[in-house]
């Protein structure tokens, strides 16, 4: 629908219908369209204005169906559609440029738990923290109109309709604008693999928007290959460029990429995630953007320019490291953990290599797994130790600091905000929220005890939590107090402050740190020391001027023979630390040197510590130790003070 003087112009397609209607509400004024010989029905609607509310009529019945592309459902998926005037919002975002993947960190948020009252508005009074923080992007779970009072977003039925449950559509403008104002941008989840299975009408305009001839486990596939898919492709292509021009949105996050399924490539034809690469970065207009995928197989391609028989996106998530980190962190290794040891070796390889599986044979899904992966830049690959998913899949929707020690979680947390890749944090985690993240979604009774029985059989791939005992105390995804239990209390920022001040502290590390902020190819490089501990050497532009990631996920480790070239010192210089998990500012037991008189070093457990040159050696009375033959001389590693005055 589009705004004219006086009215509005309708546009829909429907092949299905012979006759179309607009029908205004309340008052039950139609208005006819004109067949356009292609499937779309069009034509003038005189006195229909901003805010007022219609649907269409096919072939004269007595039903009357929202807009299969409505700006807004004040009534909710079942209701009437309210038409938008985008232009009204005054956004202030004029001079704000965007973000390209390179040196972002992303912060998966969702609206409704975000905060106690769950809405754009209430979400947008948080931003400031989040910017301190570090956080330079926020992914924000699926927005699109769905049915019922709560639900995680993933079975949206009104694609350009943010969903009435978080407030209108001017409180999202404001949310984003807001975000811009502060230096966030905004990425938005959507889904464009399946529909919810409630308050989908569009069959009922055609049937072609799906297709048999793929399988998918949410819903039914979509069309974008087969009969008449043309339509179906414009429509999800207008879907993409209508977030980034109307709302200002920085880019996407593209829900389950390996189920959107086309094979136009065979027939010469780009593939849908190009095309919809191609438009969101025309839409934005010189602005960067971020597109990243979810893509369960790990498949490289996702991220090849699409000129290169690539998809044109910037980044995919990697399950492998955060499956190999949490079998470090939990000790548990079953279903879908089942292949991962989370082993230093494959925490060092991950960091080096993205992907741990490049096209090796997968035994938990029978099959090989990925794709070669060693081209991929390493912004590319999004790292994260907890997500919506993998929170939710721990039967209670425990948060990770409720499985592990909080020794290993800071040092596992150093690693990933430290590392090379885009890192993620999900909301809550940067101050441990004791609030779980649950599968919640309101249904219909009947719809709502089969949602209850899936979600149960697809936890039930875990041995321990089909276990009758644990079964029986599963939360309903119906329940209210699933959902409102999972409301993020922000107030915790403070009463957990320890947490907070580390993750800060890391991102500012990070970024502000010339040799972490670099991210530069061929950069890095890791070695096995223990059992349970390894190094990685962060190569700086200049030489001597690298920085180490001491890991020990074990009991305190003694290194008497040195024979790793990696731990070697600065030429003609020393390490010093300059960052420590243990620090008491971080809740940690505090940090002795590392090298002892002996020239051992002592690595603590369950601690990760950075060290860098010291660019001033310390005046002390012997600040050489000789190696007691008159040759080579170490030189001590002093350790610097943690920084608790910034906390």
């Amino acid at each position: 629908m589009e705004l004219l003087p006086g009215g509005a112009h309708a546009q829909v397609w429907a092949p299905k219908a012979g006759r179309v209607e607009l029908v205004a509400e309340p008052d039950g004024r139609a208005t006819a369209l004109e067949r356009e010989g292609n499937g779309y029905f069009s034509g003038a609607v005189p006195g229909l204005e901003a805010g007022g509310l219609y649907r269409f009529r096919l072939d004269g019945g007595d039903m009357l169906y929202p807009d299969p592309m409505s700006r807004f459902q004040p009534e909710g998926p079942h209701g009437a559609s309210q038409l938008v005037d985008p232009h009204r919002f005054a956004w202030t975002d004029q001079d704000w440029q965007g973000r390209a993947i390179r040196g972002q960190v992303i912060y998966e948020m969702h609206i409704g738990t975000f905060t106690q009252e769950g809405t754009w508005d209430a979400a947008l009074r948080e931003l400031p923290a989040l910017a301190d923080l570090g956080v330079t992007v926020l992914e924000v779970m699926p927005v699109s109109e769905f049915p019922g009072r709560f639900g995680w977003g993933y079975d949206g039925v009104n694609l350009f309709a943010p969903t009435r449950l978080y407030g209108d559509a001017d409180a999202m403008r404001r949310f984003v604008d807001g975000a811009h104002r502060v230096g966030l941008a905004v990425i938005l989840d959507v889904v464009y693999n399946h529909f919810g299975p409630d308050g989908n009408y569009l069959k009922c305009f055609s049937d072609d928007y799906f297709t048999d001839r793929y399988n998918n486990e949410w819903g039914e596939p979509i069309n974008f290959d087969g009969a008449n898919s043309k339509p179906v492709r414009e429509f999800f292509l207008c879907n993409a460029a209508f977030w980034i021009e109307e709302y200002h949105l920085d880019g996407l996050r593209l829900d389950a990429t390996q189920s959107i399924h086309d094979a136009s490539e065979g027939r010469g034809e780009p593939h849908i995630l190009a095309e919809i690469s191609g438009v969101v970065r025309k839409a934005a207009g010189g602005r960067a953007t971020i597109l990243v995928g979810e893509n369960e197989p790990q498949h490289a391609s996702m991220v090849k320019p699409a000129d290169e028989g690539g998809c044109g996106l910037c980044a995919i998530w990697n399950d492998d490291l955060h499956h190999s980190a949490m079998v470090a962190l939990t000790g548990r290794n079953e279903a879908y953990y089942t292949d991962y040891r989370g082993t230093p070796q494959e925490l060092v390889s991950a960091m080096k290599h993205g992907f741990l599986y490049q096209g090796q044979w997968y035994r938990w899904q029978g099959k090989r797994r990925g794709m070669p992966a060693f081209a991929m830049p390493r912004p590319a690959f999004v790292n994260f130790l907890q997500n919506h998913d993998q929170i939710a899949n721990s039967a209670r929707g425990l948060r990770l600091h409720a499985l592990t020690t909080p020794g290993l979680l800071r040092a596992m947390t150093a690693l990933i905000l430290l590392g090379p890749g885009t890192p993620m944090l999900f909301q809550g985690q940067e101050f441990a929220a004791g609030a779980p993240f649950l599968y919640f979604a309101d249904h219909k009774p009947d719809l709502a005890k089969l949602v209850e029985a899936g979600r149960a059989e697809f936890l039930a791939q875990f041995p321990s939590i089909a276990e009758p005992a644990m079964r029986a105390g599963l939360p309903k995804p119906q329940a209210e107090d699933s959902f409102t239990r999972c409301k993020l209390d922000h107030r915790e920022r403070e009463s957990n402050a320890a947490v907070w001040t580390m993750h800060r502290d890391l991102l500012r590390l990070r970024r502000e740190d010339p040799v972490f902020a670099a991210q530069r190819v061929g950069g890095l490089d890791g070695a096995v020391l223990g059992e349970e501990a390894f190094v990685l050497r962060v190569f700086g532009e200049e030489e001597g001027d690298d920085r180490l990631v001491l890991v020990n996920l074990g009991r305190d480790l003694t290194l008497r023979a040195l024979a790793e070239p990696l731990l070697a010192p600065p030429l003609e210089g020393a390490w010093t630390v300059l960052w420590s998990s243990e620090e008491p500012v971080y809740g940690g037991c505090g940090t002795a040197a590392v090298e002892q008189p002996d020239g051992a070093w002592r690595l603590p457990g369950h601690a990760a510590l950075v060290l860098g040159p010291a660019r001033d050696f310390p005046t002390k009375s012997d600040p050489m130790k000789s190696d007691g033959a008159g040759g080579n001389t170490t030189p001590v590693i002093m350790v610097s003070q943690g920084s608790e005055t910034d906390s």
